[in-house]
């Protein structure tokens, strides 16, 4: 692991990680995974350290099991296990690049655990609204709306009780993403101290629309809304307004604690 740093690259499911994931994989000092053979190229299913977010019921539902959280106190939080992971995924990484990252959903609720076995390591954790996070999410596991998006609420709950300790994170909205994607990119580069890169992606500026029609028919959407919109806002996003984006400061900054 000399000289080598991670980046890892967090986000509920359905939340645009993938697509960030391969951006950020075509820079000439990144290297991500492809090919391996595994759902969406996803560490967690590259190694058999700590357990994947389908061993807690997966997509929408592995935040409820209190197991699938850990930070640095975790019976696993330990070097060897740091040693393990990595001789899993090095097999898949071009060694001749400076940074290696990973994206897996359940990086949101793991990120003190990656912390102390990589220390140096960068967060890049993007949000994107719990109305769309959940129905996109939906046909993924059939669960109701309101227990999708309270899920989605919980994960970035505990990611932003965690942030504190976190020493270089960069947090970033996926509307403010797919509205403006190469200034976002450049921002990110940026963080990363890396030279930025001109996307090559087709980015879609409109995909929350569909959701939010969904959203505006359903008939317990208003009672959702007068009892999840303040935990909403607080993340910053209106139940009761989806189009509406509430400033909120961990979006207003580079969150690196070094800076």
């Amino acid at each position: 692991m000399t000289g080598k740093k991670f980046i890892f690259l967090a986000g509920h499911h359905r939340s645009g990680t993938s697509l960030l994931h391969r951006i950020l994989s075509e820079h000439p000092e990144v290297s991500g995974f492809s090919g391996t053979g595994v759902p969406e190229n996803e560490g967690q299913h590259l190694q058999s350290v700590y357990e994947p977010a389908k061993t807690y019921g997966g997509p929408g539902r592995y935040i409820f099991n209190d197991a699938s959280y850990m930070n640095e106190d975790h019976p696993l939080a330990t070097s060897q296990s740091a040693r393990d992971i990595f001789k899993s995924w090095a097999k898949y990484y071009d060694s001749t690049r400076m940074f290696y990252i990973e994206k897996s959903p359940p990086n949101l609720i793991r990120t003190r655990f990656l912390q102390k076995l990589f220390p140096g390591c960068l967060f890049l954790v993007i949000f994107r609204h719990p109305i769309a996070v959940a129905y996109a999410t939906q046909r993924m596991t059939g669960a109701g709306i309101s227990s999708l998006i309270e899920h989605t609420l919980r994960g970035y709950e505990l990611f932003l009780a965690d942030l504190p300790h976190l020493n270089d994170v960069y947090i970033l909205r996926y509307e403010d993403f797919v509205a403006y994607p190469q200034h976002e990119i450049n921002r990110v580069c940026s963080f990363l101290a890396l030279d930025s890169i001109e996307i090559s992606y087709d980015v879609q500026p409109d995909v929350n629309k569909k959701y939010f029609s969904a959203w505006g028919v359903d008939m317990g959407g208003r009672l959702i809304a007068d009892l999840l919109e303040y935990r909403a806002n607080s993340i910053g996003y209106s139940l009761r307004d989806p189009e509406k984006l509430v400033t909120t400061s961990f979006y207003m900054t580079h969150q690196s604690q070094n800076a």
